[in-house]
């Protein structure tokens, strides 16, 4: 990343500032703005989040909001009630109260002598979340969204559910808003004030991922806060952009067919993280091309970004499969419009033998039944783009799964969209899921995960309305993919690999299933896209720019691993991740920061009632003699009726407990 410190005009930063709203709640903000924007009113762009502008957000922040400032935007960066420095509560995600306050934040914004009454929302993950989310109630002052790894579906496309089945980031998620949500404000913004907000914060902390539990089919709770409900709410433009190593590049596309304001999508390598530092690179220059989305929404500057192809996206080349790519080899290519014209379906029969095939052959079937710790190759539902979380050789699931190879290919194949997978099937158990991979297999064997699907089967039809399974009867479902954009190589085999366990991805079924498939009636359906000449002429990105970067002094280094322990014996195998973020101080603030994180993913290949989630953090906050430290852990296990979920969270100052609290609920298995 190039560091930029000289800008077209000078940037003036207030490191914190209260917005009062009409209920008394003061929201902490921190702005950064143009030194003259009094005299000379600027266009303002907020990102509204949970995650502690203080220390949470601090360093994107700092590459980020000074860079758009001194190219003439106001750029706030608000904490919501109950986080960071702000009054209240935080009670769970995306609730009425929290778009309501959003909606009061811009009306204070528009209303300041340095803004000319004109903003645009930008976010990732949760401020992506909310930015569709208050732009769907149309408020006069919001005119532009840029929303980053987002979705439009909290039920089917978000960390809680995939294909209607039970993600176990359910409660990866829940723990790390369970951890967050214990930090202390900082005593240097609030004074005394600081212990009484801690404290009642931490009296009224939720226990998430029990609420999340209570509601595992599609109903009113998960329906709020998704924008496709109703897709016309949204009149203002909006800019989506995910990346492929993402949880939510499934997002981008559907929006874009359904979106019916002004749009533009963006799909790179990238993980969860912004373009212009994210991983897998390229890293692009995101910041150079969001402003010209906001010269153009904001300022009324015609940058000519709309008259680019709406979406545009990278094509992915062959790659050895590893868990972690500085850079993904690939190419941009773009399609003036989604669902494009130019994307038409190839077909491959799954035959007997575990052949792929153009033609299908007579009807025979074929049994799998697969052990539970199937998965352990799988990655992470979303990469982080830091660590080892992406998918690696998928050797190891491919021999435990039921799997259909094609024959090498003659030539080149370029897909982009979702693939499907239709399959006539019958199961042993009435409650059972499927996930299905899409593998690319080299001449030498190695297998590299292209993009995958699950698919419970209760929610074959419906999920509001599941329906138990009969055993032995057949059905016909269709699993779709995650779209993703690939280049399968001349030579090298398409692989479909089927099971009925994908751990630690998905909780598992309560019972062990036999699968049966019924070759001849099943098949892959693969978007084929032709290479197009336009590709190769769209612009080029520029190089990624950011501004300078946050200084912080480390005490000790940051560190991430994963690894797969196995204990022969017992049959158990466990899934280990260990998240050190160092212990650092933050320059300018002196604040310190100490943060560890500890997973464990733990199931017997023959049990699935043995499987066990156990995630734990310690994170310290201090400065001086002022230190604060909250210890939280949760666990989940099931039986065959019920979900057991156990919590515990303790927190210090200096060393001196102030709180303690353990929850224990169960709750109903409901056809997960």
């Amino acid at each position: 990343m190039d560091i930029v410190t000289q800008f077209p005009r000078q940037v003036r930063e207030i490191e914190n500032l209260f917005i009062t709203l009409s209920d008394g709640c003061r929201l902490a903000a921190r702005i950064w703005l143009p030194a003259d924007a009094e005299l000379k009113p600027v266009p303002a762009i907020l990102e509204y989040l949970p995650y502690r502008k203080r220390d949470g957000t601090v360093e994107r922040d700092h590459l980020t909001h000074p860079y758009f400032a001194g190219n003439g935007y106001a750029c706030l960066r608000v904490d919501m009630r109950g986080s960071g420095e702000s009054d209240g509560l935080l009670e769970d995600e995306y609730l009425k109260q929290e778009q309501d306050d959003c909606l009061e934040v811009m009306r204070w914004i528009a209303a300041q002598p340095w803004c000319t009454g004109v903003i645009g929302m930008m976010g990732i993950s949760w401020g992506g979340f909310n930015g569709l989310q208050v732009a769907a109630h149309r408020p006069p002052e919001l005119k532009a969204v840029i929303s980053l790894c987002s979705t439009d579906d909290r039920y089917a496309d978000d960390i809680h559910f995939m294909g209607g089945k039970l993600l176990n980031d359910n409660m990866h998620w829940a723990s790390v808003m369970f951890a967050y949500m214990s930090r202390s404000p900082d005593k240097a913004l609030l004074g005394e004030a600081w212990r009484e907000t801690w404290l009642n914060r931490l009296k009224h902390e939720p226990l998430l991922v029990a609420e999340w539990l209570k509601h595992q089919r599609r109903d009113a709770f998960w329906k709020h806060g998704s924008i496709c409900e109703d897709w016309s709410a949204i009149t203002c433009p909006v800019y989506l952009v995910s990346g492929w190593a993402d949880g939510y590049s499934n997002t981008v596309p559907r929006m874009l067919e359904h979106l019916q304001c002004p749009k533009k999508g963006l799909v790179g390598p990238w993980a969860h993280k912004y373009p212009h530092f994210g991983k897998p690179g390229p890293q692009i220059g995101f910041l150079q091309e969001a402003l010209r989305w906001w010269d153009k929404w904001l300022k009324g500057i015609e940058t000519g970004i709309m008259d680019e192809p709406q979406y545009r996206v990278w094509m992915e080349e062959p790659a050895p499969p590893r868990p972690f790519y500085n850079h993904r080899p690939g190419r941009w290519v773009a399609e003036p419009g989604w669902p494009s014209p130019n994307i038409k379906p190839q077909t491959l029969a799954l035959e007997a033998g575990g052949r792929l095939m153009e033609k299908a052959g007579p009807e025979t079937s074929v049994r799998t039944v697969s052990p539970q710790s199937l998965g352990e190759c799988a990655g992470i539902w979303s990469g982080s783009g830091v660590d080892p979380d992406l998918p690696f050789d998928q050797r190891l699931d491919d021999g435990r799964a039921m799997v259909f190879d094609s024959a090498p290919l003659p030539e080149r194949l370029e897909i982009l969209g979702a693939p499907r997978v239709s399959l006539e099937l019958a199961v042993d158990r009435p409650s059972a899921f499927l996930a299905v991979r899409l593998n690319e297999v080299t001449p030498d064997g190695a297998s590299t995960r292209i993009t995958y699907g699950l698919l419970n089967l209760a929610h074959r039809e419906s999920h509001e309305h599941p329906e138990v399974l009969e055993p032995g009867k057949r059905y016909r479902v269709t699993v779709q993919l995650n779209d993703i954009a690939h280049a399968f190589a001349a030579g090298n085999r398409i692989r479909i690999a089927i099971s009925t366990a994908y751990w630690p991805i998905a909780w598992p079924s309560p019972e062990p299933v036999i699968l049966t498939v019924f070759t001849g009636a099943s098949r892959l359906e693969l978007p084929r896209r032709a290479p197009r000449p336009e590709d190769a002429k769209l612009p080029a990105f520029p190089e990624s720019e950011g501004a300078k970067p946050l200084a912080k002094t480390y005490h000790r280094p940051a560190s991430h691993r994963r690894w797969v322990e196995r204990d022969i014996g017992a049959g158990i195998q466990t899934f280990h991740v260990a998240e050190d973020l160092g212990h650092y101080t933050i320059d300018h603030t002196g604040q310190e920061t100490d943060y560890i994180h500890r997973e464990a993913y733990r199931i017997r290949d023959d049990d699935p009632l043995s499987a066990e989630i156990e995630i734990g953090f310690v994170i310290s906050i201090g400065r001086g003699d002022w230190r604060t430290r909250s210890e939280t852990s949760t666990l989940l296990r099931a039986d065959g009726t019920h979900f057991h979920v156990e919590a515990k969270l303790d927190a210090f100052e200096n060393e001196t407990p102030v709180f303690s609290r353990k929850w224990k609920e169960s709750i109903p298995r409901d056809f997960n």
